[in-house]
Parts: C-alpha cells; structure tokens; sequence
C-alpha cells in the first residue's frame, strides 16, 4: 500500500501518554481474547457506557493535542484518515470528517468509558473514531490477521464506515429496529448487517483511494488480498472456535468470515457505496 506521500487533515486528537489508564487494572491484552468476539471493529456505545460501570465508571473528559502527528504509526492514521476523508466527500453530500482519537489503555468518550479491549469503535455521539494503535499488534500476534498496511488501514475505513451510517441516518434506523426486535437474535441480524456494511465501505475507500490523491495513497490487489485475511481472522464464526465454543450464528454480531470477505471485496470490485445494501436480505 502506498501512503508515505499522502495528505496529511491533522484532524487527529491524541491523547497517548495522557495516563488514561486500564479499566480494572488490565491492560489490552488482558481483556482483549474475551472481549473481542463482541467488539472488533464497532462497538454499540450503550454496551460500552454498560462496561464503564462494571469497571470502574466513566473517566473525566479529557482532551488531547489535535494536528497531525509526527511518530509514523500517527502519520499513517492521519493520512489514511485523511484520504477516507476525501473519498467520502466525492460520494456522499454534506459529509463531514469526524476526530480521531489516539489513546493508549483507556480514555473518556461521549459514549462512556473506552477501553483497548474493545478494539477500534466509533463514537456517535461525539462523532470521534477511538484507536489504541497497540491493538493492530493484538490482532496480528492472537488473531492471526495480516500485519501489511492495508489490514491496518481497513480497520481505520471501517470505523469511517459507521460514521457515514450514522450521517446517513443508517445507524439510528437499525437502533430502531432492533428496539423492535422480537429477540436477541433478529437484533443481532441488524448488527450484522451494519457491521457487514461499514466493511464494504472501506472496501469503496480502497477502491477509490488513488483517484483523490492523485496516487499518493494507492491500494492494489495484493493489498486487498491482506486485508481479506484480516476480514477472515474476525469473522464471528472464526472468532467463536477461537475462544472454545460452538459456532452460534443467531449470536453473530459483526458476521462470518465468509461474510465479511465477501463485503469487503464487494466494495473494492464495485467502489461504490450503493452496491453496500446488507439490509436487503434482512
């Protein structure tokens, strides 16, 4: 993956080093094996206001140094941030960039408590996207995942992904339905589909990547292939063998792995968000 030359937004807020500390004295990978069969990639905020009071409550807000940063794991956030930005602003009018926060262990969100054990998550009620960058090294040492750029820049478009939801009104409606639900499982259906949607739309920033910047920042299809190996690695199904148990797709909440293969690359082959309709099924 080319990225070096990229643009930089500096619409980055970090917070690394402020002390946020782990929730109940346990660091990422602590938590991070139990937890993360719920919460990779996207996490719902009343469960992560629901874990703040388990642990140890919401912390006082806090607030980082925004720019751009200048250590090249921050650069590489920024840029790719930036470039998924721009992407974004060609496909969907009005749109606008949400913050991201880097932080380390554990910091204040608008939607609670936020911990590294949760994965990358996105926030709607304060519009940020929250990263510990160690848990890329989490996720490729326990997980199996790719360590390549473009697995790494996935998980960041993913987490953009929930943000044009929420823009589109896509994340409320499935909040609604699932207040509706007649079970866990018809709920956890629309989960899925949310999920499933937010990967074929990092699927449409890779596909469109080059075009906005010029080939500064540029995905090609070995690029694609890392981040399907990722997409495998955190598939429900694979996630469930992992920790012991018994694969339970009405306990799906992010999809099979086939599954999220299958988006992702959708959204690459096509690079447009109206191929990414994972509710028509439903």
């Amino acid at each position: 993956m080319r990225w070096q030359g990229g643009r930089r937004g500096g619409n980055i807020e970090d917070r690394r080093g402020m002390g946020g500390g782990a929730v109940g004295g346990l660091g990422v990978g602590g938590l991070v094996l139990a937890a993360i069969g719920y919460f990779v990639f996207g996490i719902d905020p009343s469960t992560t206001t629901q874990l703040a009071s388990q642990f140890g409550g919401v912390g006082a807000a806090e607030q980082g140094k925004l720019g751009s940063p200048e250590d090249q794991a921050g650069a590489f956030v920024d840029v790719v941030g930036s470039n998924v930005d721009d992407v974004w602003k060609t496909k969907l009018q009005g749109y606008q960039p949400p913050t991201v926060t880097l932080y380390e262990q554990g910091t204040s969100t608008g939607c609670g408590f936020g911990q590294s054990a949760m994965g990358p998550f996105y926030c709607p009620n304060d519009r940020k996207v929250y990263l510990d960058l160690a848990f890329w090294r989490d996720m490729e040492t326990q997980l199996g995942a790719s360590s390549a750029d473009f697995a790494r820049a996935y998980v960041i478009a993913h987490e953009y992904g929930h943000h044009v939801q929420t823009l589109t009104g896509a994340s409320q409606q499935v909040q609604q339905a699932q207040q509706r639900a007649s079970g866990q499982a018809e709920a956890n259906r629309y989960s899925v589909a949310l999920e499933l949607q937010a990967d074929c739309y990092a699927g449409v920033w890779a596909a469109n990547a080059a075009a906005v910047s010029n080939g500064e920042v540029a995905v090609d299809a070995r690029d694609l292939e890392a981040g399907m190996q990722t997409a495998s690695a955190i598939g429900d199904d694979t996630l469930q063998r992992r920790q012991g148990g018994r694969v339970q797709p009405d306990g799906f909440t992010h999809g099979s792995s086939a599954q999220r293969v299958e988006w992702l690359r959708r959204g690459y082959e096509s690079g447009d968000p109206a191929t990414c309709d994972t509710f028509a099924s439903l």
